[in-house]
């Protein structure tokens, strides 16, 4: 019976002391190194959906004026009202947003009318309205 029991012991030690070790991987059995993947292809200009912080920024600022075209805002999708605006160039766009602007066909405050917007929000919502899909 001593012997029995001793035996039980000493196989229930051996199983808790394997319990907390891990296994090494068999060093004759992995594959290869497999050679490294092509580089991937450069990424797409973002879509509308992937700019979070435009679409914000148009909704809490821009869409005021922007959805209805008050005072001769351009309409977010709307090709004829964006081509010649777009025409001119982003970095003409974006000046005109920041620092404000009065032309013949109607007029921009700065930022929006929104003095606490950075450069940088600004832009994202005039990237946001220029490639704006319905």
């Amino acid at each position: 019976m001593k012997k029995g029991l001793l035996t039980c012991v000493l196989a229930a030690a051996a199983m808790l002391a394997a319990c907390g070790q891990k296994e090494e991987p068999a060093a004759a059995t992995t594959a290869p190194a497999a050679e490294p993947a092509a580089t991937p292809a450069p990424a797409a200009a973002p879509a509308v959906a992937e700019n979070p912080v435009g679409k914000k920024v148009y909704g809490n600022v821009c869409s005021m004026c922007h959805s209805a075209g008050v005072a001769g805002a351009p309409k977010p999708g709307d090709e004829a009202d964006w081509s010649a605006r777009a025409s001119q160039g982003k970095e003409q766009l974006y000046k005109h947003a920041i620092e404000g602007f009065t032309g013949a066909k109607g007029q921009m405050p700065a930022r929006g009318g929104s003095a606490s917007l950075s450069d940088d929000d600004v832009k994202a919502a005039v990237d946001y309205m220029v490639t704006f899909k319905r």
